[in-house]
């Protein structure tokens, strides 16, 4: 438990010039994963295909095992819980990934937000928010959403 506590708070500090490369990468799979809990938490009814789908994108995007996975989605939820914006989690995100693989977080969290089989108002303006953090187009933006809708339509 404490370990995890000091990870969480390491993890939330910036990344020093001589950083273990490891432990950028923990910060870095942190980030993504607390925005995809974001637009998870954004439904106020939990449905436990967001969760699937929260945990799909991070074996996907890190090559993760599904018991590193789920680990990873706990804490990313305990950081939620705690963080006051977006944006220190969006400026890790920023300087480490170009925007093929921003593209394909969006992608990630658009399947997350149609997992329930409907999109909320709100979580729209929680994917318009992070995208927009993340310096996406608005086009790119509009075909990621394309693009995950007509997936979740297709039998």
């Amino acid at each position: 438990m404490l370990k995890t506590l000091k990870d969480l708070f390491d993890s939330l500090l910036p990344p020093t010039a001589n950083a273990d490369p490891a432990a950028t990468e923990h910060a870095l799979q942190l980030a993504t994963a607390v925005m995809l809990v974001e637009v998870m938490r954004a439904d106020p009814s939990f449905h436990a295909g967001e969760r699937e789908a929260v945990l799909a994108a991070l074996r996907d995007k890190f090559a993760l095992d599904a018991d590193e996975a789920a680990r990873l989605a706990e804490l990313a939820e305990a950081t939620a819980k705690d963080a006051t914006d977006l944006f220190g989690f969006t400026s890790r995100i920023n300087e480490r990934f170009e925007m093929p693989q921003k593209l394909r977080m969006v992608e990630h969290m658009w399947r997350v937000a149609y997992a329930d089989g409907h999109l909320s108002a709100h979580e729209r303006h929680v994917l318009w928010r992070i995208a927009d953090l993340l310096h996406v187009p608005q086009g790119a933006y509009v075909n990621a959403r394309l693009r995950v809708q007509a997936e979740s339509e297709s039998p």
